[in-house]
């Protein structure tokens, strides 16, 4: 009996076992459909409205997020791809099939970066919202914040994120709850557009080989979904052979292509043919991502050529001082037939050069159009060069992918421009209310374009232009020379140092015996200087001996002029008016009528030009302070807290820098208070 139990239970155990096995897998089940994966996203337009009718159950890859440590992940997944081909904020939204069903998103830059980088990169964030909460979400106006976390009660929408022209992105939609009703994606409501603008249109048409193929190259990525697997949009006339298949490129992987190959019943014979398009079998031609139509009997020429080997005929314009060289075929070269030391080449010129390495940007048919030549040195000196085929190392020239080798000798010819150098040079007049500037440009080496910077004032786009300054100090002048295809910038600092300004220290107050001092601040490269004191001296020294002035009876103005003149003749004036004062000892009136006829109104330290670090106050008989300033200036009106103060006597206190001894004077005394 014990036996028998205890195998019971032990199977109870295994299959126990066996079915959290089970419930594991299924959670860390792999995404394999398209679209699950950000590899193969589905490309969005923002004029198409997407659905999803199911969603498949997996994922659950960690999702890095700006949520403060909150961790995420791409549960039951679809990714969606678009670029972005006007700036401005972006509007979606996500409508779930079932309306009680948690739907989240997460939006990513990817533009000039690996797609898988959303695993493990932050910096790719642009916004989210991971609300725990089931119904429509989405970006738009009601949102007011670009991140949206976990928890009840999250609001579902999020503000509309900026998306900026010619960038890449990534929408991850994933469906929290592990149902597999589906959703509807829509973009709306932004001023940014995912719309290409481009129309749809066949680009090009050639043939394999043996005639039995025609590759078709699109202007554009359009919709695998809308080509039939028969190539029944496609005709060819003359009608010498029919179209009986026919594939996208990459559609096996993705959902979208912008190269197609047309399989034929039999090859077709040396001439000029015509590619047209049309409805086909499904009731279209072919569709973009905004399904847009290729337009009904749209034509692309083909020309079937005699098998003949593939010539060396063209190349890409050199730039500046190129270290490589690019030539370009016709058809596809095999890169097993390119010696990758570039013993397949020999260049000859004006000077020279060698070709070190040579190799090819090979298709996955092993077939290369561009080959890249390597060279030891940048041919930095104009010259003409020839590059010329000859069998290498590998004992071939080179085969293209028809199996035809091309001639021994045959070359192709190129031109490389000189550098240039953008070093200027200039000369300054200079004058008392213009400099003059004359700024040349040898022009050497083909330059052929200037463009000048001169700060705030105008550019030029002359040689050697002339430019007036009337803001004299040093100032920065740039040049960008260009002769076509090579380039140079150059910056210089031009010395305006002829500022001239005339200015001088004087005192605000001069009391009587005191002798006033004058400190002179000019600036500019000053040969000489012209005083008047306004007492009827004069000097011509740079900072003169002090003043003296006679005192009356009563204060009045002097005003002392300084004309400074430069190295180059040039004057500036500057004027000051000090005040001359009949008494500089300091007191306090021992009375004062406050009572608003203009005489003795206010108590204060009368005199009081020479303190410095004033600190006067008043006080009533009961010691309650009624008036205090640190400034000579501030008078007490008779008056505290806006009220008149009684007829009586008051205490004051005056502490201050004496400003010729320096020592600290302090004093006090009472003053009446008379109405």
């Amino acid at each position: 009996m014990k036996t028998s139990t205890f195998r019971y239970y032990h199977c109870i155990l295994i299959l126990w076992i066996f079915l959290c096995s089970i419930s594991s897998e299924t959670k860390a089940q792999n995404c394999i459909a398209l679209g699950q994966n950000p590899e193969t996203a589905f490309p969005v337009c923002g004029t198409a409205t997407f659905t999803q009718s199911s969603v498949n159950i997996c994922g659950d890859r960690t999702i890095p997020s700006r949520c403060n440590g909150n961790v995420f992940t791409d549960k039951n997944p679809y990714w969606y791809k678009f670029t972005c081909f006007s700036s401005g904020t972006l509007g979606f939204i996500i409508t779930p099939n079932n309306i009680g069903d948690d739907y989240d998103w997460q939006l990513f830059d990817v533009t000039n970066r690996n797609v898988r980088d959303v695993y493990n990169d932050v910096s790719m964030f642009v916004a989210c919202n991971w609300s725990g909460e089931s119904g429509v979400t989405g970006a738009s106006p009601a949102g007011n914040s670009l991140i949206r976390c976990e928890g009840p009660g999250v609001p579902l929408f999020s503000s509309m994120p900026f998306i900026t022209q010619g960038r890449q992105y990534l929408l991850l939609v994933s469906h929290f709850t592990n149902t597999q009703s589906g959703y509807s994606l829509s973009f709306g409501g932004g001023t940014g557009s995912i719309t290409d603008p481009t129309d749809p249109h066949l680009l090009s048409a050639e043939a394999s080989c043996d005639a039995t193929i025609i590759r078709v190259k699109l202007n554009k990525k359009m919709k695998c979904s809308s080509l039939t697997p028969t190539g029944s949009e496609f005709s060819i006339n003359p009608p010498l052979a029919n179209i009986i298949g026919a594939i996208g490129i990459g559609c096996n992987q993705g959902f979208d292509t912008d190269s197609l190959e047309l399989r034929l019943n039999n090859p077709l014979v040396p001439g000029n043919y015509t590619l047209t398009i049309n409805n086909g079998t499904d009731g279209n031609t072919l569709l973009d991502n905004c399904d847009r139509l290729i337009p009904v009997n749209e034509q692309i020429p083909l020309r079937i050529d005699p098998i003949a080997p593939t010539p060396m005929d063209s190349l890409i314009k050199p730039g500046c001082a190129p270290n490589s060289i690019v030539l370009v075929f016709r058809k596809g070269m095999r890169c097993n037939s390119i010696a990758s030391d570039g013993s397949d080449f020999v260049l000859t010129g004006n000077y020279p050069a060698n070709i070190i390495s040579a190799s090819g940007q090979c298709d996955a048919n092993g077939n290369a159009k561009k080959i890249t030549l390597n060279l030891n040195a940048p041919l930095q000196r104009a010259g003409r060069f020839r590059i010329i085929l000859i069998s290498g190392n590998d004992g071939n020239t080179l085969i293209d992918e028809c199996g035809q080798e091309t001639p021994e000798r045959q070359f192709i010819e190129f031109e490389v421009k000189d550098t240039v150098n953008a070093d200027f040079t200039f000369n300054i007049t200079y004058g008392c209310e213009v400099d003059r500037v004359q700024y040349n440009h040898n022009g050497a080496n083909g330059v052929t374009s200037w463009s000048w910077g001169f700060g705030n004032l105008p550019s030029s786009s002359i040689q050697n232009p002339v430019v007036n300054y009337t803001v004299f100090q040093p100032t920065e002048a740039t040049l960008i020379v260009s002769n076509g295809v090579c380039s140079d910038t150059s910056k210089a600092i031009i010395p305006l140092n002829n500022f001239l300004k005339a200015g001088f220290i004087a005192p605000e107050y001069i009391c009587p015996n005191d002798l006033a001092k004058f400190q002179d601040t000019s600036i500019g490269q000053i040969i000489s200087w012209q005083w008047s004191f306004g007492n009827g001296n004069t000097s011509t020294l740079q900072n003169p001996s002090p003043q003296g002035y006679l005192a009356g009876n009563s204060n009045y103005q002097t005003e002392t002029r300084l004309i400074v003149t430069n190295n180059l003749g040039c004057k500036d004036t500057a004027y000051y008016n000090s005040n001359v004062v009949w008494n500089c000892y300091i007191a306090v009136p021992s009375a004062f009528t406050p009572n608003g006829d203009g005489l003795n109104d206010y108590l204060y330290p009368v005199n009081a030009y020479k303190a410095q670090k004033l600190r006067f106050a008043v006080y009533n008989r009961f010691g309650q302070r009624l008036f205090y300033t640190e400034n000579r200036f501030s008078k007490w009106d008779g008056k505290f807290q806006g009220k008149a103060c009684d007829i009586g006597t008051y205490v004051w206190t005056l502490d201050y820098t004496d400003g010729d001894t320096g020592k600290r004077i302090s004093q006090k005394g009472t003053s009446i208070l008379i109405k």
